[in-house]
């Protein structure tokens, strides 16, 4: 070991110091935009909430066939929206969503029907593009801060392809794959059929308020009509919401990860390069001692 041992390590420290630095920066702008995702996430519950019991009430207090709400007999066709991010430096966020999209439409064609992909987030789009593989639309941009107008574009576009017969390219289901936002640190994929209407009933308890009873003006089907695309809008706004906060979250802990490994790696970097230093020294230090010896003995 010599001067150009030190200098490689005294290289390698400088350069670990440097990204430490990124990724810290990069751990406290998602710390601070992960407390407003999170209020976004709760300030969409009460609408979502208040159509869901809408859509509900129609549903459950009238014999209608719907064709939003309607099984078909034998589904050819299904719709497969999946939500990734548009940035990396997330940690296996985007990874495992990819993940559970395969294993959907795996499962769909098993079932025989044919998966019409669509994309949120620009890894999503790679993911694709480099495997060669076919997907009818995406929709890039802001997946850590989502906007409404794209929910909206995102639901007319499905329900568009929902409301068109399947000889035509229409889909008979609709299904979208998005991360669920438990906490900080939960996050867990989520696969969620939008179409054939689920309604998503509230867990009964002794407080629960029963549906009330209403009549309809002009009718039901024309209630729905108007209800149904609002509350595809807003159940794929929340998803985008509720990705959102778990795409900050898993670049929260990924870059928190990242500078304690970058730490570790200085420590070890040092220690290194005080070795190689030490060495050097002894090193010269013998070579003195044993030029004074030769020359002492001559």
């Amino acid at each position: 070991m010599g001067a150009a041992d030190i200098r490689v390590y005294r290289q390698k420290i400088n350069s670990t110091t440097s990204m430490q630095k990124i990724f810290k920066a990069m751990e406290l702008i998602a710390t601070s935009r992960i407390t407003k995702a999170r209020a976004r996430v709760s300030a969409s519950l009460p609408y979502a909430n208040a159509i869901t019991r809408a859509v509900s009430a129609v549903s459950s207090q009238q014999d209608i066939e719907h064709v939003l709400t309607s099984e078909v007999e034998n589904p050819r066709r299904s719709a497969v929206l999946i939500m990734s991010s548009d940035r990396g430096m997330a940690g296996a966020y985007s990874a495992n969503i990819l993940r559970h999209a395969e294993g959907l439409l795996e499962k769909l064609r098993e079932e025989g029907k044919e998966p019409e992909v669509y994309l949120m987030g620009r890894k999503a789009q790679s993911y694709f593009d480099f495997r060669n593989r076919e997907y009818k639309q995406v929709w890039t941009g802001n997946t850590d801060n989502p906007e409404f107008q794209v929910a909206r574009e995102v639901g007319e576009t499905l329900v568009d392809a929902f409301l068109k017969d399947t000889d035509e390219g229409g889909v008979d289901e609709i299904h979208v794959v998005f991360t669920e936002f438990r906490s900080l640190v939960t996050q867990v994929p989520a696969v969620v059929r939008l179409l054939p209407l689920e309604v998503v009933e509230e867990e009964v308890t002794e407080t629960t308020e029963l549906l009330p009873l209403y009549q309809y003006e002009p009718d039901p089907d024309q209630v729905l009509d108007a209800l149904l695309p609002k509350y595809i809008e807003s159940r794929i706004f929340s998803a985008m919401l509720q990705a959102a906060a778990s795409e900050l979250a898993n670049r929260q802990r990924a870059m928190k990860s990242a500078g304690d490994n970058a730490s570790d790696l200085i420590k070890e970097y040092t220690l290194l390069m005080n070795n190689a230093r030490q060495a050097s020294i002894t090193q010269e230090l013998t070579e003195l001692i044993a030029g004074a010896d030769a020359l002492s003995a001559s």
